[in-house]
C-alpha cells in the first residue's frame, strides 16, 4: 500500500491558518495573530550586583542545601552578605540560613524548598541572583568563609 503525507503551510497571518514561523512579540493587538516571546526572553536576569535581597521565610518541603556564588562582609566584618542563584518563589524558597563560626572558619549553608502553601504549581525555570544577609558572632577578622552545600 502506497500513500503520500501532503502538508501544506499556510505564508502569511491569514485567521484560521498556521504560520511557519512567527515574528509576533508579546504586544500583539490581533486576537488572530500568534504571540510568542522574544528569543532573548529565556535568560537570566540580575536585578541588582548583589541579587535581589531575600529573608528566610521557614516551612518549606524538600529543603535542600543550595550552594552560593559569593560571600561578602560587611566593612565592621560583623555580617555577610551571601549571594547565590535561585527560581522563582513559591517553587525556590529561603527556608532557613545555618551559620558555624570556629576559630579558624565560617562556615554558611544555605537552605531552599518548596513554599509549604504551595499547592499544586508549575515552576518557571528562569535564574534569578538573590542574596541575604547573616550575622555573625564576632568580626569575621582572617577566618575563611565555606560553603556548606556538598559539591
Amino acid at each position: 500500500m502506497t500513500g503520500s503525507l501532503l502538508l501544506t503551510m499556510a505564508c502569511g497571518n491569514t485567521p484560521g491558518t498556521a504560520t511557519a514561523t512567527s515574528t509576533a512579540t508579546a504586544t500583539s493587538t490581533s486576537p488572530d495573530q500568534p504571540v510568542t516571546a522574544p528569543a532573548n526572553s529565556a535568560t537570566a536576569t540580575t536585578p541588582a550586583a548583589g541579587g535581589s535581597p531575600t529573608r528566610p521565610k521557614g516551612g518549606t518541603v524538600n529543603t535542600r542545601k543550595v550552594r552560593w556564588e559569593k560571600a561578602r562582609p560587611s566593612r565592621d566584618g560583623r555580617r555577610l552578605t551571601i549571594t547565590w542563584w535561585s527560581g522563582v518563589e513559591p517553587c525556590n524558597v529561603l527556608d532557613r540560613v545555618s551559620v558555624r563560626e570556629t576559630a579558624k572558619r565560617v562556615t554558611v549553608t544555605l537552605y531552599e524548598g518548596l513554599a509549604a502553601d504551595a499547592g499544586d504549581v508549575a515552576c518557571i525555570e528562569i535564574a534569578l541572583r538573590k542574596s541575604t544577609t547573616v550575622k555573625l558572632k564576632k568580626p569575621l577578622g582572617h577566618r575563611k568563609i565555606v560553603d556548606g552545600a556538598p559539591r
